[in-house]
Formats: C-alpha cells, structure tokens, sequence
C-alpha cells in the first residue's frame, strides 16, 4: 500500500489530485490518503480510500503498514517516514500556488534528496514520474532516534554565540 499525507496543517488538493490521477492509471495498486480538512469543498479522490484527518495512532498504523510514502515536505512526516525506513516521496508545497507562506519545503526536499534519504518532485509530471520509481527506492541510510554529533555541536555553537550576541 502507498500511503499519502499531507500533514496535519491544511490541505494539499495538488498533490492529492497528482496521486488520485496516478492510481487512476493504477488500480492494481493500493493507494491510501489522509487529505487534511478543507474550508471549502476542497478536492475528492476518485481512485484511492482516504480519510480527511487521522489519529496519531491511525498515522502511526498507516505508516508501519504501508509499502512506500507520499507526502508533503515537512520535517516531522519526513523524519517518521525514515525512521520506519520507508521509500519516501515528497513535492513540497509552494506559495506560487497559495499552498503555503513561503517556499521552506522546497530547500528541506532538497536536503533529504541530496542525501539520498528520498525521492523528491519539484513540479507535477516529476511526481508521476517518481511514483514508479518509490516502491523499489531504499533511502542511502538508517536514521537514528538521536541527533547526529555534527548537528549537537553545529546547535551547540549556534546557541553558544546567541547567547553571547544577546548580552
């Protein structure tokens, strides 16, 4: 099963419709989404189960069970996808489209696919594209339940001059 997600902040109508439209090619495969809760009417699925909002036990449940994950670039989907070492997809939200404030997404996507932690689509037809490809992509590495030395100090130095700046 691909598992679809577009967090817990607002909806992702782009995103979803790219998938619905890819299951629709695919009906042998088992797409579940949680699509988020719309204002408006918002955009259905055709092709694919999906709910609007999920527990965090039924987020959790979806994640261990599933084969592959699409979703927005957020760090906390991103982070829960690799830990369970999930072959991840994300398309970041863009404010072009009014998806978000700012385009923050686009540079987390880039980060994580120049580690070869995921795939990542920067327009539509790279989604569909990538899709295919999800199922047998393995990220480059495991990530631990700990922060990365590196990163420990890199924080620690930042937090160290901050406090010095702020005196």
């Amino acid at each position: 099963m691909i598992f679809v997600t577009v967090g817990h902040q607002m909806p992702f109508d782009r995103m979803i419709r790219l998938v619905d439209q890819w299951a629709a090619a695919h009906p042998d495969t088992d797409v579940f989404a949680q699509i988020g809760e719309s204002p408006d009417s918002g955009y259905r699925p055709q092709h694919m189960e999906y709910q609007a909002l999920l527990t965090r036990d039924e987020f959790d449940a979806c994640l261990e069970r599933c084969d592959a994950v699409i979703a927005h670039a957020g760090a906390g989907t991103i982070i829960e996808a690799l830990r369970r070492n999930k072959p991840l997809l994300v398309l970041p939200r863009l404010s072009e489209h009014d998806e978000t404030r700012n385009d923050h997404q686009v540079g987390t996507a880039r980060h994580f696919a120049e580690q070869q932690q995921l795939l990542a689509a920067f327009d539509d037809q790279e989604l569909l594209q990538n899709i295919d490809k999800l199922v047998s992509f393995r990220p480059a590495r495991d990530i631990g339940d700990q922060a990365s030395p590196e990163l420990l100090a890199r924080l620690r130095a930042f937090m160290g001059a901050a406090a010095v700046g702020s005196g």
